[in-house]
C-alpha cells in the first residue's frame, strides 16, 4: 500500500457491517461508515508504524472492527481497504 503512494488510514466500527435501522428507501443503508482513528497517516513510510496505529486504536477499542484503508491523495479517493481485526483478537 505504502510503496504504491497510498495514504494509510485506520478506522474502527463496533458492528462492521451494514444494516437497515432508519430507513427501507433504495441503496439506503446505515453503518457505511466507521469512525476515523486519528488521522489519514500523511509521511507513513513502513508497515510497522501503521501496525502500531492498528495496536493503539484496538487497545482503545477492544470490541470494535479495525480496517485499514489506503487513499489515493492525488485522485482523492479510496483505493483500497481490508479487515485488520475483529472484536476480542
Amino acid at each position: 500500500m505504502i510503496q504504491n503512494g497510498l495514504i494509510p488510514c485506520v478506522e474502527f466500527d463496533k458492528t462492521g457491517t451494514t444494516f437497515r435501522e432508519h430507513s427501507s428507501m433504495p441503496g439506503y443503508y446505515d453503518g457505511r461508515y466507521w469512525t476515523m482513528w486519528k488521522l489519514p497517516m500523511f509521511g507513513a513510510t513502513d508497515a510497522s508504524s501503521v501496525m502500531a496505529e492498528v495496536d493503539e486504536c484496538k487497545a482503545n477499542n477492544p470490541d470494535s472492527f479495525i480496517r485499514i484503508l489506503g487513499f489515493d491523495n492525488i485522485k482523492q479517493v479510496q483505493c483500497m481497504g481490508f479487515l485488520v481485526a475483529r472484536p476480542g483478537q
